[in-house]
């Protein structure tokens, strides 16, 4: 029997669309969609547990997984099956994850699980685009507690016109990809690169989205009216006392506040404070605990931010003691390390992070395989967070989540400032030192110093800062903070990470956790980032001014070479004996690579000596070296032989021809040596191939004067004779005449 299904069809214009459909696949899940568009299919499936965890947070999983077969190919490496996620993967399921997880209740904690599947691929569509979309839809279907349907479109602009959901080729010719998470009211996620575009500008793609968003909630819902929207399930809430709550606030409250405004040190604070809930856990009894003593926290922690928040909102001060637009003392420093192509400390407050810059060829590029894209990276950028930059000790479990998204920041940020020309592979490495308020936008600053520092001829330094805000709906109060500490990021109900230089925002990260968020407030945020970004680009431009002139001595010189691609196979040598052998002699890396639209060859010669360096480019030289017809070249004697010499082009070391003892001079030659020896430079004139021996010919004697009353001998033949029947020695002996 087939299965009843149900489908809604989302126009995007200029003949796309994407069409949501359920009820044919995966009916055992809570809910299911299959979301399409052109012949790239999603399915995703959506799971919640009824019984409530043991646990006081939501555990949601968000998992994307791409599978090869979706595009006709195989995984690569030893176990054709698909392993651990890409890179690629793992940033969309945080794009999904920040958007699903505010809306659950706060109080649900059964263990829930998103699987979205890349199942059909389509080349001229981006899945991750439509990965919320079918997240939501799917949650749409089931019986969960979930606030309303969302959706995320990502927003591109080509020659002045925005674009939604763009294809990658679309997106060659953008200078924004932004990915925007929304619900029909509210934008609560951007993610994105630009480049260097306005605020104004920003603002206006985030409402164009907004716009498209619409659309597809309104679709979503749709869609679960026509299949039969479920009744949301009861689940046991977490215990509440109202009475308890207002005793903690008032024992809590005005103490906290007076912590707070003291504007102390990160420990001092965290001392202070937990000093005051021992105090309040103090008025209890054992009992009394054992019994609620989870609710005791519970408030204490609810009463403490409200006095953080309320301190902000009244006096405009902040945990630290700063105002509002207030940036916390900055200090830099460049070529830190002895031994690194290029280095930087950079220090924000209490937080800090240490940059390298380490340069290499194209056999370096990190390679990109994932069955919706194959490509490389020439620039890279990689962010470790280790337990100790917050003062805690906990397992390492490989590279987080967190680590591949904040690197992925910094690295947008960053690359639109490599310039096109850079012969290198850049890899920058982050490591987060101390952390308190954003490190992913103290690696920006570290990373453009380091890249200074390295002699990468930056186009434009680039600084970033992270934004917060905390706002009261009943008061209609609200406050902008610039450069936010770790806990403002808690408290608050925004994270607004802004990077740009100073032209122009280049990158952005921004997670709302209210409701309404007006455009006025972003661009009261946008416009107050900007002042704080060029605060800190001064600090970083103070440091270091511009980028070196060149690398460091001790770092590896690259050098770019194009040759015809005729040439590769004589570079490279028979079982690339020759590459390597030029390698060992020169000290250098070489690595050649064939440009598919032009065939030639790109030969790129890493070295930290420009000895070595010009050598191989002799050698490459020599190797390509082709003398013209009737041109002169300047040669000297390698060898002696008995019927001529070898000699060597000079300008083409390597390359040998013979010069012909007829060739030698004018005058009958009878040794060799009595014209020239070993080591002889001399000039010969090039003839091209000897139409009778198919061999290279040069001479000597064809520029030297002919002696006076000289005769020109006939050439000789293949015995030694000449063509009338002379013999090797000259001689033109009488024949008696041929009898008939």
């Amino acid at each position: 029997m087939i299965p009843k299904t149900f489908k809604e069809v989302i126009d995007l214009g200029d003949g796309r669309e994407i069409s949501i459909e359920t009820g044919k696949l995966a009916k055992q899940a809570h809910g299911s969609v299959v979301v399409q568009s052109g012949k790239c299919m999603l399915l995703c499936t959506v799971v919640s547990n009824y019984k409530q965890s043991d646990v006081d947070f939501l555990p949601l999983t968000v998992d994307y997984r791409e599978k090869f077969a979706a595009a006709g190919r195989y995984p690569g490496g030893f176990f054709k099956r698909e392993a651990r996620p890409s890179d690629g993967e793992v940033l969309t399921m945080r794009l999904v994850d920040r958007v699903l997880r505010p809306l659950f209740p706060k109080d649900y904690h059964a263990e829930t699980q998103v699987m979205i599947q890349l199942m059909s691929h389509d080349e001229n569509v981006m899945p991750d685009a439509m990965a919320g979309l079918a997240a939501s839809a799917a949650i749409q279907l089931s019986d969960f507690p979930f606030e309303c349907a969302i959706s995320e479109a990502r927003v591109g602009r080509v020659n002045g016109e925005f674009v939604i959901n763009p294809t990658r080729e679309q997106l060659k010719e953008s200078d924004i990809d932004m990915m925007i998470g929304a619900s029909a009211d509210s934008v609560m996620m951007v993610e994105g690169e630009m480049d260097e575009i306005s605020e104004e500008e920003m603002t206006e793609a985030i409402k164009f989205a907004h716009e498209a968003i619409k659309v597809q909630c309104a679709a979503q819902i749709k869609l679960a009216e026509a299949f039969g929207k479920k009744e949301v399930r009861e689940y046991e809430p977490e215990r509440e006392d109202e009475d308890l709550a207002k005793k903690i606030h008032d024992l809590t409250y005005d103490k906290v506040y007076a912590v707070a405004k003291a504007g102390s040190a990160k420990h001092e604070r965290s001392a202070a404070f937990d000093a005051i809930k021992e105090e309040i856990k103090a008025t209890f009894s054992e009992e009394e605990l054992e019994d609620f003593g989870d609710l005791v926290t519970k408030y204490f922690y609810k009463a403490e931010k409200a006095a953080v928040r309320d301190l902000t909102l009244n006096d405009g001060l902040r945990l630290d003691g700063r105002k509002t637009d207030e940036i916390r003392p900055i200090w830099c420093e460049v070529d830190y390390l002895p031994s690194v192509h290029g280095s930087s400390i950079f220090t924000r407050g209490e937080t800090q992070a240490l940059a390298t810059v380490t340069l290499g060829t194209s056999r370096e590029a990190n390679q990109i395989d994932m069955p919706s894209y194959e490509g490389e990276e020439t620039f890279y950028l990689h962010y470790n967070f280790p337990p100790f930059s917050t003062g805690e000790a906990r397992p390492i479990r490989g590279t987080s989540r967190r680590e591949v998204g904040h690197g992925n920041l910094a690295q947008r940020a960053l690359k639109g400032m490599i310039p096109e020309d850079c012969p290198y592979t850049v890899r920058v490495v982050s490591e987060v030192l101390e952390s308190n308020g954003s490190s992913s936008m103290a690696t920006v600053c570290s990373g453009t110093m380091a890249l200074m520092d390295a002699g990468v001829q930056l186009k434009k330094p680039v600084s970033g800062i992270a934004m917060g805000l905390i706002s009261d709906a009943d008061s209609g109060k609200y406050a902008v903070l610039s450069d936010i500490l770790g806990d403002e990021d808690h408290l608050g109900d925004m994270d607004f990470k802004v990077t740009g230089t100073a032209d122009g925002i280049t990158a952005c990260q921004m997670d709302i956790k209210v409701k309404g968020l007006s455009y006025e407030i972003l661009v009261k945020a946008l416009m107050q980032a900007k002042d704080g970004r060029l605060h800190i680009l001064k600090h970083l431009t103070d440091t270091i001014e511009s980028p070196r002139a060149d690398v460091k001595s001790y770092a590896p010189k690259i050098v770019t070479k194009i040759i015809p691609g005729e040439y590769i196979g004589a570079v490279i040598g028979s079982g690339g004996k020759v590459i390597q052998e030029l390698q060992k002699e020169t000290n250098t890396t070489i690595v050649i690579n064939e440009d598919p639209d032009t065939e030639e060859g790109i030969v790129e010669i890493l070295g930290t000596g420009q000895e070595g360096i010009d050598a191989v480019i002799a050698k490459i030289d020599a190797l390509m070296f082709k003398p013209e017809v009737g041109s002169v070249y300047e040669v000297k004697v390698i060898k002696m032989l008995d019927f001529g010499a070898v000699v060597e082009y000079v300008e083409a070391p390597g390359n040998e021809v013979l010069l012909h003892v007829s060739e030698l001079a004018w005058e009958r030659t009878e040794n060799v040596s009595d014209v020239v020896n070993m080591g002889d430079v001399f000039d010969v004139k090039y003839f091209g191939l000897d139409p009778r021996t198919r061999k290279e010919k040069v001479s000597r004697k064809a520029l030297l004067p002919k002696p006076e009353g000289y005769v020109e001998r006939p050439p000789r033949n293949d015995r030694g004779g000449d063509r009338r029947g002379g013999d090797r020695r000259g001689g033109n002996r009488d024949r008696k005449p041929r009898r008939d």
